[in-house]
């Protein structure tokens, strides 16, 4: 089966540089795997109006190159890992964990049994070799979002759960689940004690864990502290950026 990327990185202790992809236009796909990326996240949850269809074809441009494709799920739904999964991704994030029985549903949804209950019928990821079903539980990730404050408080029995291969911590959910403004990057003491529970249990428990990020500054700090799949750039935001940094300095110049 073909190796998963980020799992060879963190079993050597190397960072994941890792990219985030709101739309599976396949143009834009192309330019984000020519970056140089080791992996790449599109956001089936928040990304435009992402369905199956279109994040197939993500999967296939992505799939072609030295890149690990993962999938945020739209939501905690068995169909939406599946489908993925067989099209190739090398993991999925599944949102809103809050509570063991929504881990158990969604560690079974991503593995074959006795792991899990996942169907066997790898559409596209056949092509990884032919002993995918027997390796795709090992080399295929499961990473719960951690974006609760009932999630937070129940880590310690979803990390004992065979399966969770580690979290991604969804920070602005998380602050509105503790009564906080929505901030990616909260500096509240409540925020920053639950994000480092988060990668406390993880690494107590010899897993992995991941954290959205404001940037590289961020992206660099959260690796600092023991994160390892924080993503620091966005195909929309740098897209975002790079046309308004642009059309600013045009209308300087004209005012010069």
């Amino acid at each position: 089966m073909r190796r998963n990327k980020i799992k060879e990185l963190w079993q050597a202790g190397e960072p994941v540089v890792t990219g985030w992809c709101q739309t599976p236009d396949p143009f834009i796909t192309e330019a984000m795997t020519r970056a140089g990326f080791d992996a790449l996240v599109l956001d089936m949850q928040h990304g435009m109006t992402i369905g199956p269809d279109r994040a197939g074809v993500w999967l296939q441009i992505v799939g072609q190159c030295d890149i690990a494709p993962l999938v945020r799920l739209p939501w905690n739904e068995p169909a939406y890992a599946q489908w993925v999964l067989d099209a190739g991704a090398m993991g999925v994030i599944i949102p809103m964990i809050s509570t063991v029985q929504d881990a158990r549903k969604a560690i079974g949804a991503c593995k074959y049994p006795p792991m899990g209950y996942r169907s066997n019928g790898p559409t596209r990821a056949q092509f990884f070799g032919t002993d995918y079903l027997a390796r795709a539980n090992d080399e295929t990730l499961c990473l719960l979002m951690m974006e609760t404050v009932e999630g937070v408080q129940n880590i310690e029995q979803i990390v004992q759960l065979p399966g969770c291969d580690g979290f991604f911590i969804g920070p602005s959910d998380l602050a509105i689940s503790a009564g906080l403004p929505a901030n990616l990057d909260c500096k509240d003491p409540r925020h920053v004690a639950m994000v480092q529970r988060v990668i406390d249990t993880a690494k107590k428990h010899g897993k992995n864990a991941g954290i959205y990020v404001t940037g590289p500054e961020e992206g660099v700090r959260r690796w600092k502290q023991g994160f390892n799949l924080n993503p620091f750039c966005s195909d929309l935001a740098v897209l975002v950026e790079g046309v308004n940094r642009n059309l600013a300095e045009f209308r300087q110049r004209l005012a010069d």
